[in-house]
């Protein structure tokens, strides 16, 4: 049984041109588990970076959107997907014009922004750049605590993209040293409302995938469940007061910090400063002190904690992209993977260089081989 309450969303066609390594591509699939494996280098992950530009925000890459471009193509790049749910079958496209103008579309239709995209598929990641999550930089581990309220928030993103552009602007009145303090608090006002809000998402995305965790838990699972809360000023108060008064307390601090912010050249209190903290359950210690096998794990687990919330919030499961997920786990472990994977009830595209290592699904998955340029049915 799974979480999803209407069948999940299927990527049934993909058509890339001028994207990456693929000079053109159109290829249609019928699983739900799809399996990319080729030799490295041969272009596995950029199919999983074409399909990750359907999700607000940068992709599973964090390139951006020129460096997707061809080398040696006309300068701009089209990705276009079917993507089928409960029967109905929508496109999808994306693209960039060699004037460098971005472009999207529903039906063949412009929107936007890949804001819409959220109303049609919602798409994960875990690729092998995380695995030094834990133990790495926390701006990292803040991009990543987006990206899981952007999964459940599709708004989210644009509300943490207006909190950085206002920062900056901020930090450039302390620079320049602007007399009139109309312009701080004008910029401190808006700072203040959306970092709250900011806040806010990323504490109920926790709480929620605290609460899923929890009624789940095994400490005997290959995949062991994390303990996670965030490390904040603005997140802690937020927790024992309304967001208005800690809004109100935000602006004040702001006000009261500006010269020392400016000596700093940075703003130092807010979400921007938030930490992302993660435990492994079973053992209680702290992620970054774990092996570097049991952060994989743990990691792993963490994001299908995270499929699975986003098949409990939205009625069906995401799309999730798993690039060179089973070359590390043992032979139990990969197993286990393969069943969590299926149990989710969405549609799982995975690559590996070695396809004995999908030999576990060889009933239920999809193989394609890719060479450079190249993805065939095999």
């Amino acid at each position: 049984m799974t979480l999803a309450t209407k069948s999940a969303p299927r990527v049934r066609r993909v058509t890339l041109s001028d994207f990456r390594s693929y000079a053109a591509l159109d290829c249609r699939f019928e699983s739900t588990m799809i399996a990319l494996f080729g030799e490295n280098g041969a272009g596995k992950t950029n199919l999983l970076e074409a399909l990750s530009l359907f999700s607000p925000g940068r992709g599973l890459r964090r390139a951006e959107l020129a460096e997707c471009a061809r080398r040696g193509g006309a300068g701009g790049f089209a990705v276009s997907v079917e993507v089928e749910t409960d029967g109905v079958a929508t496109q999808l496209g994306h693209g960039l014009t060699p004037s460098g103008e971005r472009l999207y579309r529903v039906d063949r239709m412009p929107v936007s922004s890949a804001r819409a995209f959220a109303d049609h598929v919602r798409v994960l990641w875990l690729t092998p750049a995380m695995d030094g999550l834990f133990s790495g930089a926390a701006g990292e581990r803040r991009r990543f605590l987006d990206r899981l309220a952007l999964g459940v928030d599709a708004e989210h993103g644009a509300r943490a993209n207006r909190l950085e552009r206002a920062l900056r602007n901020r930090n450039r009145l302390l620079e320049e040293g602007v007399a009139d303090r109309r312009w701080l608090d004008a910029a401190e006002q808006e700072i203040a409302a959306l970092g709250v809000a900011v806040a806010a998402a990323r504490r109920e995305t926790v709480a929620r995938l605290v609460a899923l965790i929890a009624a789940g838990r095994d400490d005997a699972s290959p995949f062991p469940w994390a303990e996670v809360t965030i490390e904040g000023e603005l997140e802690r108060r937020l927790a024992l007061e309304p967001a208005l008064a800690v809004e109100e307390w935000y602006r004040g601090e702001l006000a009261a910090s500006r010269r020392r912010d400016a000596a700093a050249g940075r703003t130092l209190i807010g979400p921007q400063a938030s930490d992302l903290a993660v435990r492994h359950g079973p053992k209680n210690e702290a992620a970054r002190a774990c092996s570097t096998g049991e952060q994989k794990a743990l990691l792993t687990g963490l994001t299908l904690a995270h499929a699975k919330l986003i098949g409990a919030m939205t009625g069906h499961a995401p799309i999730l992209l798993l690039d060179e997920i089973a070359a590390h786990f043992d032979v139990k472990r990969r197993e286990a993977l393969y069943a969590e994977l299926q149990a989710l009830g969405g549609q799982v595209w995975m690559t590996g260089a070695d396809p004995a290592l999908f030999a576990p699904l060889q009933l239920s998955a999809e193989p394609m081989l890719v060479t450079p340029g190249c993805a065939t049915h095999v």
